[in-house]
C-alpha cells in the first residue's frame, strides 16, 4: 500500500486533499493553517478523522485508557521543581494540582488509527509543512513520542507551557461537560518571558488574554504551545476526555529527561539514562 493510500484511509481525503504533496489541494490547506498559525498561534482542522472511523477512533483509545500512569501532583506552569527558589511575586511559586495522565507509546498498539498517523511520513510532510518546516522527526523516545492524554471527571490539566515549540494532538474522545481547551496566544516569546501577564492569567485577573477552543472527536489541532500559557479545564459529568498527543522534534534522536519522563509515565528506560545530560535547548525560557 502506497503512503497516500495508507494516509487516505485515515484521514478525511474529500475535506482535506493531502493524497499528493504539493498539489494544489495540499498547498490550500497548508496556506490556510499557516496563516491561522501567524495568527493565533492555533489551527483546528474539523474532522480531520474520516467519520467513519470516529467511533473506532473513541474505542480504540478508550481501551488503552486504563494503561495510563495516574499521579496527581503539585506543579507549576513552567514544570519545575515547585521548590526551586524564585522572588516574591514570581509566577512559577503558584502552584495547582495536576490530576491528568498518560498512556505512553509502548502501550499504544502499532495498528490503532493514532499509530498508524504518528508514523505516517506523508503526514510528517505535511505537519512540517504546516509549520514552515523542512521536515519533522518522531521523537526517538520510546515513551513520549506518541501517548494518550486522559483528563477524568473531576480533574484538568492546568495552565502550563510545552516544552517543543508546536504540538499536535487529536481529541478522541470528548467529555460529558467541561474540558475546555483554553490558551493565551504568544504569551511569551523566546527573549521574554512576560511574567506579568503570565502571572495574571494564573491568578484569575487576565481573561482578556484568554482564547477558548470547543474541540470535537476527530478534530485535528496543531499547536504552538511552547510561547503560549494553555490547559485543559476542569472535566465534569462521567465521560473522560482523551487526546492523542503526536510529538515531532526539528531534529532526529530527541529524547526526553529522566525527571520528566518520570513525572509523566512513572517509569524511565535504558534510553532516557544514556540520553541523560545531552537536552539541546532552543531557547533560554525557564522551560
Amino acid at each position: 500500500m502506497g503512503a497516500a493510500e495508507a494516509l487516505g484511509q485515515v484521514i478525511d481525503t474529500e475535506r482535506y486533499p493531502l493524497a499528493a504533496a504539493g498539489g494544489a489541494g495540499w498547498d490550500a490547506v497548508v496556506s490556510r493553517t499557516r496563516a491561522e498559525l501567524a495568527k493565533t498561534g492555533c489551527c483546528v482542522l474539523p474532522d480531520f478523522i474520516r467519520p467513519a472511523l470516529q467511533d473506532a477512533l473513541r474505542a480504540e483509545c478508550a481501551a488503552i485508557a486504563p494503561r495510563a500512569h495516574y499521579d496527581v501532583e503539585t506543579v507549576n506552569a513552567y514544570n519545575i521543581d515547585v521548590g526551586t527558589p524564585l522572588p516574591d511575586g514570581h509566577p512559577g511559586r503558584i502552584t495547582v494540582r495536576r490530576g491528568n495522565a498518560f498512556v505512553a507509546r509502548d502501550r499504544i498498539p502499532a495498528d490503532s488509527i493514532v499509530h498508524r498517523l504518528y508514523s505516517s511520513g506523508l503526514f510528517q510532510r505535511f505537519v512540517a509543512d504546516c509549520f514552515g518546516l523542512p521536515r519533522v522527526h518522531e521523537l526517538a523516545d520510546p515513551l513520549s513520542g506518541l501517548c494518550l492524554n486522559v483528563v477524568n471527571p473531576g480533574m484538568e490539566h492546568p495552565w502550563h507551557f510545552d516544552t517543543n515549540e508546536f504540538t499536535v494532538s487529536l481529541l478522541t474522545q470528548e467529555p460529558t461537560g467541561g474540558g475546555g481547551f483554553e490558551y493565551c496566544p504568544g504569551i511569551r516569546s523566546a527573549g521574554a518571558e512576560n511574567f506579568a501577564d503570565v502571572r495574571r492569567v494564573l491568578t484569575g485577573r487576565g481573561g482578556d488574554l484568554v482564547r477558548r477552543l470547543a474541540l470535537r472527536p476527530g478534530d485535528l489541532q496543531l499547536f504552538k504551545g511552547r510561547y503560549s500559557l494553555h490547559r485543559v479545564a476542569a472535566v465534569r459529568g462521567d465521560t473522560a476526555r482523551h487526546t492523542a498527543i503526536l510529538a515531532y522534534s526539528e531534529r532526529p534522536g530527541v529524547v526526553g529527561s529522566v525527571a520528566r519522563t518520570r513525572q509523566l509515565f512513572g517509569r524511565v528506560l535504558p534510553e532516557h539514562l544514556a540520553a541523560a545530560g545531552g537536552a539541546v535547548r532552543v531557547d533560554r525560557l525557564l522551560d
